[in-house]
């Protein structure tokens, strides 16, 4: 489908990568891979069309749509959350308008056998196809499900856009992209404004979807559960591999430990020959066997081992210093914003040494917490830190408040004091800025650089409470892992905000979930706690299910102790009941029956331009959908009613 050919990127002599190829097949489910620096925003940006390379080139059919998702992006909408979503259907309107016109030209035409006639009855056939793939007439549906799997509630549909943060702002245009429904999704560090609850309605989404996706995350889970081929950039050049990115790292592993064994076998093999050359290159006798030596080794195929970017962050913190046994501590808090209450009455305790998670939906709470800790803003309660509680506090948007103005080096410099000043560079080394990347100016770092630069600023001082918000995002995998390490080895207190279930697993020993305006704490790490959850959802319909069965099975006693004192009459009465509830199922049965097969009828109707575009006939549509939805809340009364009534007349049978 898009066909990448000898591509190289060059900056000023450096080789970003070099004579890249490789094919985007249809349904391909890529993840692309590589340290922060590598290249894979570049490489999305010139497979969407936005950059040109140094030389080589992209091929793509001039019909294949792509959905491009950038990990930055300016935001200049200006109308609600509905209206901005909507413009996702601008082809869905255009193929509408398409199709009349040719069913409308089909209806004039009387060539029936001409070419003309079966190109525009294909045309008919392609467009009508699009526009049921895209949902016809039924979006509205889909933008509703699509907004809320993105974490929206109903009453934020017709909010401005311009009152949501970034990371919403971002939801908005991934849900437009998403209705979109193009043949290759490009997406860039999407899950990095998306909690978990998001991150799995997405995951489901994407490996459900028919198309391709080619997808640049540090989310190792995420990426292991939606793709099936790894395409890594390392040092200018590529390693792809049909597997999850996991299982591509053991494959890539094997592969290396076999080159090095052909590597040292082959390296044996030439000392050998070139021993017996050295040795014997002057013997008349041994002329022939030394020259037949010379041309093996001229004509043997060098094995090279695949070269491996093993740089890496090295990041320690600092010993904690001693405080007291309770770290932190909060009762009765609440925070409003205006007329939004986002905490209300929220109690918990904190210990030393813990190491905690903060998880939940956006919007919940979870920052605002770690803000209120920090006392960045007002709240009302009693928030109280332990004795002798230093914090380090790395803000979400921490990488965003960098001065651009200032170069790397400078940025810590000017915040450094004490002894520390004298290990600088040496700290910026540890963070892979050395030599002349500590002049780089902020302005022209990566992400992932931002991120590292940030991170730098907790090392200047120890502190005992450590409050981490989103810390992993733009740091690629590699770094989480080493940073996951570091903050396991901290002595002191971890407080985590994050939505990166691979980050927080095996390092925090207590959730607490922010939902409802509340804090509630899950002893156990974050996989338990997704497993806790989906547990307790089922038991509540186990429980629904347990307590109709006891309803029915108490029912069923009574009616069986009393059954040798009741009269015939009472037992005709039964009869009766039973009769009566059969024929409410039925009765139902059937409506249910005639209402979808009018609604089936309506949805032929509904892909007509003036249909869908006729209030009255919409509004039809709607009330039968809504009949139907009621006769079959209808139907589950009557038949638990009959459940009900055979178990009793089953207990007096036998």
């Amino acid at each position: 489908m898009v066909s990448v050919n000898q591509l190289t990127v060059e900056f000023g002599g450096f080789f970003l990568f070099k004579d890249v190829t490789f094919l985007v097949n249809p349904k391909d489910k890529i993840g692309l891979a590589g340290k922060n620096g590598a290249g894979k925003s570049t490489l999305l940006k010139i497979l969407a069309g936005i950059q040109n390379p140094s030389s080589g080139t992209v091929s793509c059919p001039k019909d294949v749509r792509i959905g491009y998702l950038p990990q930055h992006m300016k935001h200049n909408d200006t109308g609600t959350v509905w209206d901005e979503v909507e413009k996702a259907f601008g082809e869905l309107k255009q193929l509408e308008s398409d199709i009349a016109s040719l069913n409308e030209e089909l209806g004039n035409r009387t060539d029936y056998e001409s070419e003309s006639y079966l190109d525009l009855i294909h045309q008919l056939s392609d467009k009508s196809e699009r526009l049921n793939l895209l949902g016809g007439a039924n979006y509205a549906s889909s933008i509703e499900l699509t907004l809320k799997g993105l974490g929206f509630e109903r009453e934020d549909f017709d909010r401005l856009t311009s009152e949501f943060s970034g990371g919403w702002r971002m939801r908005i245009q991934l849900a437009k992209i998403l209705l979109q429904k193009p043949d290759i999704f490009l997406l860039d560090e999407p899950t990095n404004h998306l909690d978990i609850e998001s991150i799995q309605w997405f995951e489901d989404f994407l490996k459900n979807y028919s198309g391709a996706v080619v997808l640049v995350s540090h989310d190792r889970a995420f990426l292991d559960n939606i793709t099936k081929r790894t395409i890594e950039i390392q040092l200018g050049k590529i390693y792809d591999y049909k597997a999850s990115y996991t299982e591509y790292l053991r494959l890539r592993e094997e592969r290396r430990e076999q080159q090095m064994a052909a590597y040292r076998n082959q390296q044996k093999l030439i000392e050998d020959t070139e021993k017996f050359i050295e040795r014997f290159r002057y013997q008349a006798t041994k002329a022939v066997q030394v020259q037949s030596r010379i041309k093996q080794l001229e004509k043997l195929e060098r094995i090279e081992v695949d070269e491996y970017d093993n740089s890496a962050l090295r990041i320690k913190f600092p010993p904690a210093p001693h405080s007291g046994s309770i770290t932190l501590s909060g009762k009765a808090l609440s925070k409003s914003y205006g007329n939004l209450n986002v905490l209300n009455e929220v109690d918990f305790t904190i210990e030393r040494g813990e190491k905690v998670a903060f998880i939940g939906r956006n919007g919940e709470g979870k920052t605002t917490m770690a803000r209120m800790v920090m006392n960045e803003i007002d709240f009302t309660g009693d928030l109280k830190l332990g004795h002798m509680v230093k914090i380090g506090y790395f803000a979400q948007n921490q990488a965003d408040l960098l001065d651009e103005k200032l170069s790397v080096l400078e940025t810590i410099d000017h915040v450094a004091v004490g002894d520390i000043r004298l290990k600088i560079r040496d700290l910026l080394g540890a963070f892979m800025f050395s030599g002349e990347t500590v002049e780089k100016m902020v302005s022209v770092l990566s992400g992932g650089e931002r991120t590292r630069l940030a991170m730098v600023k907790l090392l200047l001082e120890p502190v005992n409470l450590l409050i981490l918000d989103e810390p992993t995002n733009h740091l690629d995998i590699r770094s989480k892992e080493l940073l996951k390490q570091a903050v396991k080895d901290f002595e002191g207190t971890v407080i985590v905000v994050s939505h990166d279930r691979e980050f927080l697993d095996g390092l925090v020993d207590k959730v607490y979930e922010f939902r409802g305006r509340k804090m509630k704490e899950h002893l156990g790490g974050i996989y338990e706690f997704l497993e806790r959850k989906k547990l307790e959802s089922l038991r509540e319909m186990e429980q629904q299910k347990v307590a109709v069965k006891t309803v029915v099975s108490d029912e069923a006693v009574v009616a069986a102790k009393a059954a040798s004192k009741l009269s015939y009459e009472e037992r005709k009465e039964i009869s009766k009941k039973l009769k009566k509830a059969q024929q409410n199922v039925a009765g139902c049965e059937k409506k249910i029956a005639d209402l979808e097969d009018e609604i089936a009828k309506l949805d032929e109707l509904m892909q007509e331009m003036e249909k869908a575009s006729d209030p009255e006939f919409v509004k039809k549509y709607q009330e039968t959908n809504g009949l139907l939805e009621k006769q079959m809340e209808e139907w589950e009364t009557f038949q638990l009613e009959l459940d009900e009534v055979q178990e009793i007349k089953k207990s007096l049978d036998a």
